[in-house]
């Protein structure tokens, strides 16, 4: 267990190997967060995936009998928060459980044994003793279910998914961990899991994160945050708002490198007009990790070459995820190598245009077989048009 303040413990369970979450790429593990709060009545936020319940129970052990839990509190159900639910419930057999309105449903759709389960409407509250929790409804962040609770009288946020890190760490508060690694974490996590819903960021921050005062964020992944509260609290306000930088993310595929000096040309263009520039080649990055670029870049241009009269099928793959965590508002523009139809860069066109309020007003750039030198001064010169765009549209 880990003391997070007099009577609050960590008792989750730390995931080292996990490498996949999703089909986000997890190099760092990750944990699942559950905490005890010791008062008249004995609370405990959350437990772990399933396989890692005996570790859970450990670190409850070492603080109190586990049969004395008098609440659990549910903050989502997804099975990486709710997984040991019903074994701990076996052993705490007199314990209250409490959920939203959806998490009600969704708990008894997983775990019908379930029977008894309290819920928590906006702003509710539960009483302990000496200590009293609000709980906030967060719905779609990121599953209908999900809510906070705050503990006013320490100051601390149980944020639930939001604020959260894929993190396996010996040590678990934020002053004791690598400050550039925990932001790049916030932000990948923010960018593949949170980003779709922008908006109820916003209205989550309005309800259940400005009006309280907060000294210590407690999310269920991750690291504990006391340091870098506020800090967190508003590069999540400046990502859920679009705030991006002048800088521009460069995406391709390439088969014979027409389309790797195509991208390599728009990419000097930009570096050139001084813009901040990313260069990602699909066979050897992520697109989880691209992700974590694509958050604050004004501009996303993508490249294809043609196959089989269609894109490159890393190309495609970027794009439906693209699609689906819906970033708004950005500068897109296509380009590629084709040998005779040239369907590729046209594709990535038109799905890029499908993106909501982007700016796609440049045409799509394709370039017939291996560019010659005057074709790439024209590739160059197009990055520097990127670039004007870029300019005048980040004040």
């Amino acid at each position: 267990m880990v003391t997070i303040k007099k009577n609050i413990y960590w008792v989750g369970g730390v995931d080292w190997n996990i490498r996949d979450f999703h089909g986000y790429t997890t190099e760092e593990g990750s944990s699942y967060n559950a905490y005890l709060i010791i008062d008249e009545k004995i609370t405990l936020i959350d437990t772990v995936k399933g396989y890692l319940y005996e570790e859970m129970l450990s670190r409850i052990s070492e603080i109190i009998d586990p049969a004395k839990i008098d609440n659990i509190i549910s903050l989502h159900t997804e099975m990486d928060h709710s997984g040991a639910l019903p074994e701990i419930y076996k052993v705490a057999k007199n314990a209250k459980i409490y959920a939203s309105p959806q998490g009600v449903i969704g708990l008894k759709k997983h775990y019908p044994e379930l029977k008894e389960i309290a819920t928590c409407e906006e702003g509710s509250t539960l009483n302990t003793g000496k200590y009293t929790f609000t709980f906030h409804l967060a719905q779609m962040l990121h599953w209908p279910d999900n809510m906070a609770a705050y503990l006013g009288e320490e100051k601390i946020l149980f944020s639930n998914d939001a604020f959260g890190q894929h993190i396996a760490s010996s040590v678990h508060f934020d002053d004791m961990y690598s400050e550039g690694m925990f932001f790049r974490q916030a932000m990948k996590y923010y960018a593949n899991i949170v980003q779709c819903y922008n908006e109820r960021v916003v209205a989550f921050a309005k309800k259940a994160v400005m009006p309280h005062d907060i000294e210590i964020i407690c999310p269920s992944h991750g690291i504990i945050i006391r340091k870098y509260t506020k800090e967190i609290i508003a590069k999540y306000i400046e990502w859920a708002t679009n705030t991006v930088k002048k800088k521009a993310l460069v995406v391709y595929d390439s088969m014979w490198e027409s389309t790797d000096k195509l991208a390599r040309q728009i990419q000097r263009g930009l570096e050139d007009s001084g813009v901040e520039t990313s260069l990602c080649d699909l066979k050897y990055n992520h697109i989880s990790d691209i992700m974590t670029d694509v958050l604050d870049s004004a501009a996303i241009i993508v490249g294809s070459p043609t196959l089989n009269s269609n894109m490159l099928p890393n190309v495609a793959a970027f794009l439906c995820y693209l699609k689906g965590l819906a970033p708004v508002k950005r500068i897109g523009m296509a380009f590629g190598s084709f040998g005779w139809n040239g369907q590729g860069h046209k594709q990535v066109h038109s799905i890029l245009s499908e993106l909501k309020e982007w700016d796609v007003s440049l045409e799509p750039l394709g370039v017939k077989y291996i560019p010659t030198e005057e074709e790439l001064a024209m590739v160059y010169q197009k990055g520097k048009s990127i670039a004007s765009l870029i300019e005048n549209t980040v004040k």
